[in-house]
């Protein structure tokens, strides 16, 4: 692609932590007004990249320049020049829509007023919430607060760490529709993004893997050059057998919900539900951002209690024995159930513990699980220092070390490569084919045709529910993309 001018260049960047090199002989170029991608695995090196051109990160080696810049050299330069969105929402949850802004701006030198042109066309859609606090806005409303703050200061470039990550597909477009929109005004955009749809938005892409450019073209050239990692074959349920399904249809339910409701105030987050969960049934629990699944899953799990209706999981009363359902479930939080100060062996102990599991039995399943999962030479490593797929099996293994009656599920596979969520997604099949009930939530449309059933929430309602080929037929729509987009759309709340 011919560019005037490069507003990036990147050349032969190099950096270590310790024993671990995130970046490798790295070089590449973006053009002014391009959008560019950033893609690859998890530990990739890609927030590295990010961190050196935004000059929060010194290279080893190399050097890099923004707008003519050097990044170590005339940082300040660099700094008025550029948004940055990292990976997780840069704003302060305690503070209001208003003072995030306000803070944003005078961080830079700037005022509200001042930059207001900048950024009108994006926060006019959330200003009339300027008084609500950070923490409470849905997962799109934090995107507009994010993307806002980054551009009050009129940057001419913006780089862009998984912004959409943990967001649900609606909003997703509706974001790379701003990023378009910005584009059209000339601004430099350098994205990273693990949604394959998103990486066709871009002009050219380039794949790091273990801390090197393996390869920068279209994102047509790259996605097929590299179809094992981006494009993996669609998973087979090889467990789902007809004796199993005769299991779940025998079985009984696992879940049975009747007209719950949860209500803060006058606002019902939970508006009258019911459904039921066959054991050993996988089940997508499906919903824009405020729609009322966490809620919904927070008094399943017995963390909240129903303000009507009732409930029973693992045949327990959600409203009186949520002590008996904590010990006969599994939970793993979109944010991993881990704690990152102690070792892969120590969260396992710590975990069995939790569930009531006796020391020899702790010792050899221990011993059983390290090996599954091929961490034996891991084992004493602290689960900071894990790559994020390697974190995710283990929380989700950690979820059903004690052979729980049903796991819960929280957006486990958020801001994971392709190949690495189809790895996640087998161990889910796996756990059903031994009886295990999966309870999941998710973004991704295409593990929702992984499902054995679906439900999809809108304005705290359930709007439908049924196998994901019953609903594409039902809602006439080529595939679960097409069919949440119909339903989400349909949704009157103006926020969460």
């Amino acid at each position: 692609m011919e560019r005037s001018s490069s507003v990036i260049e990147v050349s032969h960047i190099s950096k270590s932590y310790a024993r671990v090199q995130a970046l490798r002989d790295v070089s590449l170029t973006v053009g002014k007004g391009e959008l560019f991608g950033l893609i690859g695995p998890d530990g990739a090196g890609k927030t590295s990249l990010f961190r050196i051109l935004c000059t929060l990160l010194l290279p080893d080696e190399g050097t890099a320049a923004v707008d003519g810049y050097d990044v170590v050299r005339q940082m300040k330069e660099i700094r008025r020049r550029v948004g940055y969105m990292p990976g997780r929402f840069s704003l302060y949850q305690d503070l209001t829509v208003e003072e995030n802004l306000q803070f944003f701006a005078t961080l830079f030198g700037t005022t509200v007023d001042e930059g207001y042109d900048s950024i009108r066309a994006i926060y006019s859609q959330i200003e009339r919430f300027k008084d609500r606090k950070a923490g409470a806005l849905s997962g799109g409303m934090k995107q507009k607060l994010a993307l806002s703050c980054a551009l009050v200061h009129s940057p001419s470039m913006l780089l862009l760490d998984e912004p959409t990550t943990g967001v649900d597909p609606v909003s997703r477009k509706e974001f790379w529709e701003m990023l378009a929109m910005l584009k059209e005004r000339d601004i430099t955009i350098m994205a990273s993004t693990p949604y394959l749809d998103e990486v066709r938005r871009c002009e050219r892409v380039a794949f790091l893997s273990e801390g090197q450019v393996m390869g920068i073209d279209t994102p047509e050239v790259v996605l097929e050059r590299f179809k094992e990692v981006f494009n993996p074959p669609p998973i087979v349920n090889a467990v789902a057998t007809q004796s199993q399904q005769a299991e779940q249809d025998d079985g009984g339910n696992a879940i049975e919900v009747s007209h719950l409701v949860k209500a803060f105030g006058s606002f019902r987050a939970v508006d009258d539900i019911s459904f039921s969960v066959r054991r050993g049934e996988i089940f997508g629990f499906l919903g824009a951002n405020g729609a009322g699944k966490t809620t919904a899953m927070h008094m399943l799990t017995g963390l909240n209690q129903p303000t009507g209706g009732t409930g029973t999981v693992a045949g327990y009363d959600i409203r009186t024995e949520h002590e008996q359902i904590k010990r006969h479930i599994g939970y793993m939080s979109q944010k991993f159930s881990l704690y990152e100060d102690l070792t892969v062996r120590e969260n396992i102990r710590l975990f069995a513990g939790i569930y009531g599991m006796n020391d020899k039995a702790i010792k050899e399943k221990t011993e059983e699980l390290l090996r599954q999962l091929k961490f034996e030479a891991h084992a004493d490593d602290l689960v900071r220092s894990l790559p994020l797929g390697w974190k995710q099996k283990l929380a989700f293994s950690v979820a059903i070390f004690h052979n729980p009656d049903i796991v819960f599920l929280d957006e486990p596979t958020g801001g994971v490569d392709p190949a690495t969520r189809r790895q996640f997604w087998e161990l889910i099949y796996e756990a059903a084919g031994r009886g295990i009930t999966v309870f999941v939530t998710t973004h991704y449309m295409d593990e929702a045709e992984y499902c054995d059933r679906i439900s999809i929430m809108v304005d705290g309602k359930i709007s439908a529910i049924g196998t994901p080929d019953e609903l594409k037929q039902r809602f006439q729509q080529p595939d679960m993309d097409h069919v949440f987009t119909y339903l989400a759309r349909q949704a009157k709340r103006s926020s969460d």
